[in-house]
């Protein structure tokens, strides 16, 4: 039995060392004779198309382990057979959720602003909005979506939340144009799924008040690219987005240098404590595999 893991954080030494008798290949390997030994398949962090396209060319595969909280999207190319483990745990959420309050601070406070009036030495005084008593609507509430409320519920904001799964104290997705027309601002932390993807659409982004800020920490085809980019040319609303459609975002589009935009390259989840958590998580995994113990994290378990 093979193991496909990724050389980044020391993932691939860190297994190595901790399961010296183990056959560990570096993602990457081109060797199609070792490749079809391999049983578990550690997709590499921030993996692109050709990662999951891999999948396909492991015909011995059993486990694949994603270092990513949302999976949504890879579930797809996984044969039934195969168990499909997730990264939950490793630190996505907490970071995810400390990146959505930075945005929303940065923007309501201008850092951006003032930052550029740093760059050219320019003492200039502006007053500035204040997160408190602002109307905050969560479009998802998972794991995320209760830290980042954890974290706006100091600062005063009055929270509301909209769930593809309606419980007590969460309205589900038919409610959410009308919540919207109530939001000062919309959080996107949803997964991406058939039933998100589009769905901060024309008829959403329309519903919010003028001025309302669109901040993105999910998945950029959660949001209609076309329409958000629509308010933000007129100004009518503003957006600060870890995630965009396409991603990355091409140097032409209009958002790189509108003053309402406050952009970041994907970096919710992917913080020092990721980094550290990561590599003992997928040596647990791997050696539960090895073993026979049960995996953590298992989103499908491979059918019979």
């Amino acid at each position: 039995m093979a193991l496909l893991l990724p050389e980044a954080d020391g993932i691939t030494g860190h297994v190595a060392r901790q399961l010296p008798h183990a056959a560990v290949l570096r993602y990457g390997e081109s060797n199609r004779g070792l490749l079809d030994g391999v049983t578990f398949y550690c997709l590499p962090y921030m993996g692109d198309a050709a990662s999951v396209a891999l999948i396909s060319d492991l015909p011995a595969l059993q486990v694949i382990q994603s270092l990513s909280t949302g999976v949504d999207e890879v579930l797809a190319a996984v044969p039934k057979h195969v168990t499909f483990c997730n990264g939950r745990g490793l630190g996505h959420e907490e970071g995810t959720a400390e990146l959505a309050l930075t945005l929303i601070l940065a923007s309501l406070r201008r850092i951006p602003w003032f930052a550029a009036r740093q760059s050219l030495r320019e003492w200039s005084h502006v007053r500035t909005e204040s997160l408190a008593g602002k109307r905050v609507l969560l479009v998802g509430y998972g794991d995320i979506g209760r830290q980042i409320e954890q974290r706006l519920t100091p600062f005063g904001a009055r929270v509301s939340r909209v769930s593809r799964t309606p419980r007590d104290g969460v309205s589900g997705l038919a409610e959410l144009p009308g919540r919207a027309s109530a939001a000062d601002i919309l959080v996107i932390c949803i997964a991406l799924h058939q039933a998100t993807r589009g769905l901060i659409d024309r008829r959403i982004l329309a519903a919010l008040p003028d001025g309302a800020l669109v901040v993105n920490v999910a998945r950029g085809p959660v949001v209609d690219a076309d329409a958000l980019a629509s308010e933000l040319s007129s100004g009518r609303l503003r957006a600060a987005l870890d995630v965009t459609d396409p991603e990355p975002l091409p140097a032409g589009r209009g958002e790189w240098t509108r003053p309402n935009v406050l952009i970041t390259p994907h970096v919710g989840g992917d913080t020092v404590v990721f980094a550290n958590r990561a590599p003992v998580f997928v040596a647990d995994q791997v050696g539960r595999h090895l073993t026979g113990r049960p995996l953590l994290n298992v989103v499908r378990p491979g059918a019979e």
